[in-house]
């Protein structure tokens, strides 16, 4: 990738950044205003903005077109690609699309099951799988498809990372396949929720040490007991320890206390890892709240990991 293609994103990973990004959903229907309020007052305070594709298997507008929106706002957007609802060819296709459209950020996911979703009924292609989606996208950036083809058209210039899940029951499972998405290409890694740090310190010095790419802790904004509850219900492979539960459900303000619990968390995580993934599902607005209140300094007035 040449300087000129170079992302605002790549680039600060590049610098040593302490990076931050964070998450926003695409609407659900055709009027994008509430997103784009969402994000542009995130603009300044992270270095990329994720936007999910049918997290959760619900409806949503195209990851693609969302991103695209953002972009056009002078925003850093960092496109998400689920295999669940398209084959190979639709995913080169919207890969191509996205390079064309001078997207360059994307996050390869395999995607989350139908059936926890709103649409039940729906037929999952899942043609492909993350590792698999990261190697096609590292060929269509060789200038080649899914057959090994030549792009008549040129190469990609796409810079993928990838999700990893430090707190998995399986360390094996976890270290294999984290290893399988470096090989595959993976630039970085965004983590599921993050409540066990010194699990996730056991995994920078056990398993990603030497690996030379960013690891972004994902951090979450639990609004109450009941909230910390109905994630341990929904989300596979998340739990939410009962002593956070309990402070939550003891707290005047829960809101004010799930702020201050994930400022906590990224002070912690700033000493373990390269970066934060920010999840604060319809109160992105809260997410500059917590970033100040966790001694993050808007972006390009922080210096590299080590500050």
């Amino acid at each position: 990738m040449g300087s000129s293609e170079q992302s605002a994103f790549q680039a600060a990973i590049e610098r040593g950044d302490f990076l931050v990004t964070a998450e926003v959903c695409p609407p659900k229907g055709g009027d994008a205003s509430k997103m784009i309020d969402q994000a542009l007052g995130l603009k300044g305070r992270v270095h990329g903005i994720n936007v999910t594709d049918g997290s959760r298997a619900v409806l949503r507008m195209s990851s693609l077109a969302a991103t695209v929106i953002l972009q056009q706002q002078g925003l850093e957007p960092i496109c998400q690609v689920t295999c669940r609802d398209r084959n190979r060819i639709a995913l080169q296709a919207d890969l191509m699309g996205a390079h064309a459209l001078g997207l360059r950020n994307i996050l390869a996911l395999t995607g989350d099951p139908i059936q926890a979703g709103d649409h039940p009924k729906a037929k999952a292609v899942f043609d492909l799988e993350s590792v698999r989606l990261l190697q096609l996208i590292g060929r269509l950036n060789q200038g080649f498809d899914a057959q090994d083809a030549p792009l008549t058209d040129g190469p990609t210039q796409l810079f993928a990372g990838a999700a990893v899940d430090p707190q998995s029951a399986s360390w094996s499972g976890l270290q294999q396949r984290f290893e399988r998405k470096l090989a595959a290409g993976a630039k970085f890694f965004q983590s599921q929720l993050i409540t066990d740090f010194d699990r996730l310190d056991r995994f920078m010095t056990q398993i990603a040490a030497g690996c030379d790419r960013p690891i972004l802790a994902g951090i979450f904004l639990l609004k109450s007991a009941k909230n910390a509850q109905f994630i341990n219900r929904m989300v596979p492979g998340v739990t939410i320890p009962e002593n956070i539960i309990q402070r939550l459900a003891a707290a005047a303000n829960p809101l004010e206390e799930g702020i201050a619990i994930a400022a906590e968390q990224i002070q912690q995580a700033r000493h373990i890892c390269q970066g934060v993934h920010v999840m604060a599902v319809r109160r992105e607005d809260l997410i500059p709240k917590i970033l100040d209140r966790a001694g993050i300094a808007p972006v390009g007035k922080s210096s590299s990991k080590s500050s």
